[in-house]
C-alpha cells in the first residue's frame, strides 16, 4: 500500500509540474511577459529636439509586443498636455507620428486598442529609433520626450 501511495503521489506531482510548465508557455503568460512587461519611460524637456526649458515631466509604460501591437500609458505633470504620440526617429532626430495616443484623463494618454507597428516600424523600434512625446499649446512640436529602447 505504501508503494502504491508513493507512486500515485509521484504521478500527481509530475502531472502538476507538467501543467505548470505548460502554463509558463501558454497564451496567458504570453500576454504579460512580452518584452519584460514593457518599458518604463521618463519624459523630459531636455530630451526634446530642440531641447525645451520646462519644469514639466512625464512618466509611463510603453510595451511593444512581438506581434507588433503597442500598449502605452503616459502621464504628464506640470503642463497642460494637448496631445501625445509615438514617433519614428533616432535620438536627437524628430520624425513622423506612427501611433497617436488617446487622451484618457487629465494629462493622461493611452494607446488605442488597435495600435500596431508595421514591420519597418518594429525594426526601427529594435534599433532604438522610436520615441514618445507629449505636446502642449506652448510647445506644439513637443514639450517632453523619451526615447524607446528595445527590451
Amino acid at each position: 500500500m505504501n508503494t502504491l501511495l508513493r507512486k500515485s503521489s509521484l504521478a500527481i506531482a509530475l502531472a502538476c509540474a507538467g501543467i505548470m510548465a505548460g502554463c509558463a508557455h501558454g497564451p496567458m503568460s504570453h500576454m504579460g511577459m512580452m518584452h519584460g512587461e514593457g518599458q518604463h519611460v521618463s519624459l523630459t524637456g531636455a530630451n526634446e529636439v530642440p531641447a525645451v526649458d520646462t519644469a514639466a515631466t512625464g512618466s509611463g509604460r510603453v510595451t511593444i509586443h512581438e506581434d507588433h501591437t503597442v500598449t502605452a500609458k503616459i502621464k504628464a505633470k506640470g503642463m497642460q498636455a494637448t496631445a501625445a504620440h509615438i514617433h519614428e526617429g533616432a535620438p536627437g532626430v524628430n520624425g513622423p507620428v506612427i501611433v497617436p495616443l488617446t487622451k484618457s484623463g487629465d494629462d493622461e494618454f493611452t494607446s488605442p486598442p488597435d495600435a500596431k507597428l508595421t514591420d519597418e516600424q518594429y525594426q526601427a523600434y529594435k534599433a532604438g529609433n522610436l520615441y514618445v512625446n507629449v505636446h502642449s499649446a506652448a510647445h506644439k512640436g513637443g514639450e517632453i520626450r523619451a526615447q524607446l529602447a528595445a527590451q
